[in-house]
């Protein structure tokens, strides 16, 4: 089997789950330039924990880890397959301990994203989570490990987003970002494009347009795992390369 492509989504809003706006649209455009994956293992912001986590359930259920938006998310099952097999194989590539665990779910991160990707929920699904006291080096170093399962049809996807501040939230700003918020996303997507994964890892160098950026790592670390399972030869493509409401930025990217 030829490797499979990866990406990394900002997934933004869950409301992105239900509405048709440019950035599903982006979505639905990048799986129409990759194969279907025969499986895929989600690096989802939402599952942020003391550790390496691991789901190896035959049906892992949907959770809904948001508050106060309107019923009709709630409502949404991603009821796909899980895949307990390749979920061994996945912990067994990982060199940090990790355990199995099925406290959690596919959560809003990763369904909110494939149900506009996967709709028909027919292609196995489980998470691997964050852990929240490892170094930016340490998810790369994971990402690389996993690089191999890329031969076996698995799409590695990460989700979250490269600019991500909710204390600094602007409603009016909807569809523009604070210049901080361009200036941080540019640096990463340059740093990208050119192959400069070191400062992607070192991210932290930029001081304080850093730190406004990314004021927690859960949804900056989701892009490590996947730049650590690049090829040299892989492709880039951008999408969905914008800022909205200030401090949030929904730069997508597909590595074919």
């Amino acid at each position: 089997m030829s490797k499979m492509p990866m990406m990394f989504v900002g997934h933004g809003s869950p409301m992105n789950a239900i509405e048709d706006n440019r950035y599903t649209r982006g979505w639905r455009k990048m799986v129409e330039k990759i194969p279907k994956p025969e499986a895929i293992i989600s690096i989802s912001a939402h599952w942020y924990t003391k550790g390496t986590k691991i789901m190896n359930e035959e049906n892992p259920k949907t959770i809904y880890d948001m508050y106060g938006f309107p019923k009709e998310l709630y409502e949404i099952r991603y009821n796909a397959p899980g895949n307990p097999p390749l979920a061994g194989n996945a912990k067994s590539l990982i060199s940090r301990r990790s355990v199995f665990d099925n406290s959690w779910g596919i959560d809003h991160g990763t369904w909110s994203v494939l149900v506009h990707m996967y709709p028909e929920r027919d292609i196995p699904v489980f998470q691997i989570s964050i852990d929240a006291s490892a170094p930016p080096e340490v998810h790369y170093q994971m990402g690389m490990e996993l690089k191999s399962l890329r031969q076996q049809g698995v799409l590695l996807l990460g989700t979250g987003n490269i600019v991500h501040n909710l204390q600094l939230v602007d409603w009016e700003m909807k569809d523009k970002g604070f210049n901080w918020a361009y200036q941080f996303d540019d640096f990463i997507k340059e740093n990208i494009e050119n192959g400069n994964h070191d400062e992607v890892i070192h991210y932290q160098g930029m001081g304080e347009t850093a730190r406004l950026a990314v004021p927690t790592p859960d949804h900056f670390n989701p892009i490590l795992y996947i730049l650590g399972a690049v090829d040299k030869e892989d492709n880039i493509l951008v999408y969905n390369n914008s800022c909205m409401m200030g401090s949030l930025s929904m730069t997508s990217y597909l590595f074919t």
